[in-house]
């Protein structure tokens, strides 16, 4: 769409601009730049929304005044992108085990975050092999098949490399006999760990590297559905609850399926820094990363385990609009109720009243704009807070912390 065929009176300025942009799932926030000529006075206002369009000296008249009827705010930036340079890295192989009945996910999602990072240059070489020595297929628990494994006991690791133990199908984590038949996997697995490569396991595959003996005495986690069965035929493992995943002394341990993935994130900001990990994420379009602190049931999930169909919309309306003031009677036009009725439905099914249930949303979205180093004064406006200082009180009365304590 072109509001003008005329040629603008502005200089052709080759400008970076780097916004703010609304997207949907609980008010998060992503960074979007653009780089075109325009006057830079055009694009002083303030915006809540822009939707990203090439911009020619032809059409950029209509998209400023676009931007402008909307407020949106752009920073002026010369910043250019950042590179990095991966020349005097040391390369890595990460070792990926294929167990039979392996789950797709488990194994798939960190694998694929380390090809991403391998195409943006970094020195890492994946490699597949069996639980079983010289076999080169496996089968997952979604029949999907795997050909050409290579041999665990071919693979010459080295200090620094990682080897991922994802989830399997459950009756095997019981199976005397399946233990028995991957006894020389596990002594391999051992004495990769003493060489100080690191393991990791994702969901169950904890079991293997339980079965194996590296979890005595050292922190875990896995799915959990799975926690109390770790517990009891590992006493001697130290078995976290509602964690995403645990680190101790090289062993790693995820709470499964995509929490695998948030692990395989932190692992490369351990290697090559927290700007590449966020670059890694963007590209496979993470926009909420995870950290060992978070849970493995987020708030924007918890509490949503009933059947009440109206409470829902008023979950997932709240859970998006946590910076609008709203009152019952306006939540409960939504559903088309009184204020009274939706008070007394809202706490009969969830058992938590709406003001509660609002704050754990304004905290948990509150922590995570704090961990990617927003600003405080931003962080109380996403959430719907007046000021700084309620978001302090919130925060400490919630999570006894202060936004200092959880700024990196």
């Amino acid at each position: 769409m072109i509001a003008s065929s005329q040629p603008m009176a502005v200089q052709p300025n080759p400008t970076i601009f780097e916004g703010r942009q609304a997207t949907e799932g609980h008010g998060s926030l992503l960074k979007v730049k653009y780089a075109f000529p325009v006057d830079r006075r055009a694009w002083s206002k303030h915006a809540k929304y822009f939707r990203p369009s090439p911009v020619t000296r032809r059409n950029a008249l209509y998209w400023s005044s676009q931007i402008q009827q909307l407020g949106f705010t752009f920073k002026n930036s010369m910043r250019t992108p950042v590179k990095f340079d991966f020349s005097q890295t040391p390369p890595v192989t990460a070792v990926f085990v294929i167990p039979p009945r392996v789950h797709l996910l488990d194994m798939s999602g960190p694998a694929h975050i380390f090809y991403e990072a391998s195409d943006f240059g970094v020195p890492i070489r994946l490699a597949f092999t069996s639980t079983y020595a010289r076999v080169s297929e496996e089968t997952s628990s979604s029949g999907l098949a795997f050909a050409h494994l290579e041999s665990f006991e071919g693979l010459e690791l080295q200090e620094g490399d990682l080897i991922f133990v994802p989830g399997l199908e459950s009756h095997y984590l019981t199976d005397t006999a399946f233990y028995d038949s991957i006894q020389p996997f596990l002594a391999w697995l051992v004495h990769q760990h003493a060489k100080g490569v690191k393991v990791c396991s994702v969901c169950t595959g904890a079991f293997l590297v339980a079965e194996a003996g590296l979890l005595d005495h050292r922190q875990t986690t896995t799915h959990w559905k799975f926690q109390q069965l770790l517990k009891d035929r590992y006493a001697n493992a130290e078995v976290l609850t509602n964690r995403l995943f645990v680190f101790q002394e090289g062993i790693y341990s995820s709470a499964g399926v995509t929490s695998g993935i948030d692990m395989a994130l932190f692992m490369l900001e351990e290697l090559y820094g927290s700007n590449f990990a966020a670059r890694v994420a963007r590209e496979v379009v993470i926009y909420m990363r995870r950290g060992v602190e978070d849970p493995q049931l987020s708030i924007f999930l918890q509490y949503r385990n009933h059947l009440e169909d109206r409470v829902h919309k008023i979950q997932e309306w709240l859970s998006h609009n946590l910076d609008k003031k709203h009152t019952a009677d306006q939540l409960a036009e939504r559903i088309h109720t009184s204020g009274r009725n939706l008070t007394r439905l809202f706490k009969d099914t969830t058992g938590i009243t709406i003001g509660q249930y609002v704050e754990k949303l304004r905290v948990e979205h509150a922590l995570h704009l704090l961990r990617e180093n927003e600003k405080v004064e931003t962080v109380a406006r996403s959430c719907g807070l007046q000021s700084t200082n309620q978001l302090r009180s919130l925060l400490r009365k919630h999570a006894g912390l202060l936004p200092s304590d959880v700024m990196s």
